[in-house]
């Protein structure tokens, strides 16, 4: 797809994986300090959308991730102004950092999982499976198998009937 973008600035190409039948019109994201993207067969990265790894991510079967939306195991940025600053400095200067400390957080999407438009999923947040996030929802907890979040951050809104799932 000409949109993809595979940035394994790690450079090590098993920290990437992508299922049969996947099609990647985003951008997956490996940082040189670790990371990890798994993907499933049958899913679908929009355009526009960003999975960024410096921990682990990984995706399962069937997945929708819609156009803009953004996954991230990591704070992706130190917290302390000045490490920030450093970082950042070191970024424009010499390239990622091979030793750095962001946080990470495995984000898990189980099956079956639909990411909205300009949606966001944060680090340490498990999908359950069939489970749909709406559109620009900051998913920022755990969602259980089934069940429809949406907002900022993302809050239940029902659960998915049987005739649904």
């Amino acid at each position: 797809m000409p949109s993809a973008r595979i940035l394994n600035i790690r450079g090590e190409t098993r920290r990437i994986r992508v299922g049969d039948q996947s099609l990647v019109a985003g951008e997956l994201l490996v940082f040189p300090h670790g990371g990890d993207i798994s993907i499933g067969e049958w899913c679908y990265i929009g355009e526009g959308a960003r999975i960024w790894s410096s921990g682990s991510v990984t995706i399962g079967n069937r997945v929708l991730i819609s156009h803009n939306a953004n996954i991230f195991d990591s704070l992706t940025h130190p917290l302390r102004a000045r490490e920030r600053h450093a970082h950042f400095q070191a970024i424009v200067q010499s390239g990622h950092p091979r030793s750095i400390d962001l946080g990470e957080r495995p984000v898990t999407l189980a099956d079956d999982v639909w990411i909205g438009t300009n949606a966001v999923v944060l680090r340490g947040v498990s999908i359950g499976e069939g489970s749909i996030v709406g559109a620009g929802a900051v998913v920022t907890h755990d969602v259980a198998p089934h069940c429809i979040v949406a907002g900022n951050p993302a809050r239940l809104i029902r659960e998915l009937a049987p005739d649904e799932r």
